[in-house]
Formats: C-alpha cells, structure tokens, sequence
C-alpha cells in the first residue's frame, strides 16, 4: 500500500483571487511506514504574496524569483504520486490549488483524482474527535507529536508531521527504513527491547536468551476494544490486519 503525505503553500487563500501554489511538500509511506524518500519543490507564483499568508509560511516573492514554475515541475510531480492514495489535510484546499495549477496549464487531465485517490485527514478527524479542535497543530499535541522544530509553516514539514498524527490516529507508529547498523544500534540502547540493556551484558553473555514467556489472552474488553480500533483503521483505507 503506498501513501503520499501531502500538504502545499500558497499565495494566499483563494484560487478565485488569482492566487498560487508556492511550496509543495510530500513523503512516502510503503505499507504504513515512512520510505524516507519525499518530494519537494518551491515554485515561482509570478504574482505578489498576500501579508498574512507570508506571516504564515514566512516565504516571500523575492525567495522564489529563481525557483522553477509549475509546469517546469509537472511530470516530476504526478510521477511521484502516480496511483498512490494521497493523505491531505483539508484536502480540498491542496486539490483546489493544484487543479488549478494544471488548469492553469490546460493539462490534458487536470483533477488530481486522475492520477491519485485523496483521504481526508481533518474529515476523519472531525469524525473521530467531534466537537474539539482539529487542525495540525491541535492533532499534534492530541498525539504527542513532537512539533516543536517548525516555527513557520513549511510544506515538507507539514507533511512529516501529517503523517506522524495519521499513523498515530489510525493505531501505528512511524517507522523509518533503518540500515542494520542502525537497527542493531537501536536495540542495544533500547533497555525494553528483549528485556536487558547493552549496560547488563557480561564477556560471557553478549546476547541474551529469551526465556519461555507465558501466553496470556486477551479479555473480553480488550478483544472489544481491538475490534473498534481496526474498524477506525479501515475507514481510513486498506486494514493489514485484515491480509491474509
């Protein structure tokens, strides 16, 4: 299952005004976990910035005086989201914007359904917590997102922490592809991983046995309770749990 996190920057609100794409920012997901491989472009709007969008992403027409043009960057793009399932949030203001783009440059297939599914987050979001905030910024915290690096809004940083807060609203975790080293690096300094620290091994005994552990089953509320979270998780799209 491939996934895109995709978030945009604009010149403003309103594509109705004239207003323009101006940073685009996407990361890969392969069966719920982060590939490491991303997709972002910063692009000349050839028009001004509104001031209160610019207090937002801190961009400003002079950054983007060199940056390529949307068409320059068209193929590049819909290749790297070719029949993914894009996760967006607030989806139809990206999709709006982009759209607009490729009409803007009579593409032959301007809707972004063409060449990618949408998922929602803020829809699911307002389905899953009705009645209390749901912007990125409250969905970060709700999940214990770590937001604190961003000062300004950004398109790939958004996207990063977009797709934190939908792992964590749809039961997993993030998980970067790892080297072995890595890997092996992480158990040793990991003290609940097997069950003893790198501190505790002896020149005898470098890797410990695991023990014959009990199996304990599951009660009743907690066969109820996993039930409605992969319930939660299918909504959202296709369930691993449910592969055989």
């Amino acid at each position: 299952m491939r996934q895109i996190v995709l978030d945009t920057e604009t010149t403003g609100l309103s594509t109705k005004h004239g207003h323009r794409v101006i940073e685009i920012g996407c990361v890969e997901l392969i069966n719920r976990r982060l590939t490491g491989r991303d997709f972002h472009r910063f692009l000349n709007p050839d028009r001004d910035i509104d001031e209160g969008a610019e207090r937002v992403h801190g961009i400003s027409r002079a950054d983007l005086d060199t940056e390529p043009r949307f068409p320059e960057i068209v193929d590049d793009f819909l290749a790297f989201i070719k029949d993914a399932e894009l996760i967006i949030h607030n989806a139809s203001f990206d999709v709006g914007f982009l759209e607009h783009e490729l009409q803007l440059m009579k593409h032959p297939q301007p809707e972004i359904e063409d060449h990618a599914s949408v998922l929602d987050t803020l829809t699911m979001a307002r389905e899953m917590h009705p009645g209390q905030r749901n912007s990125l910024d409250a969905l970060c915290k709700r999940y214990e997102v770590d937001a604190t690096k961003r000062d300004v809004h950004g398109a790939l940083i958004d996207s990063e922490l977009l797709a934190n807060v939908y792992l964590a609203m749809t039961g997993g975790q993030t998980a970067l592809l790892l080297d072995e080293d890595s890997v092996e690096e992480g158990f040793a300094d990991d003290p609940g991983i097997m069950g003893y620290h790198a501190d505790d091994r002896t020149d005898s005994d470098e890797v410990a046995e695991i023990q014959d552990l009990p199996v304990i089953g599951a009660s009743a509320e907690e066969v109820v309770a996993h039930d409605a979270m992969l319930e939660k998780i299918r909504k959202s799209g296709a369930c691993v749990w449910d592969i055989d």
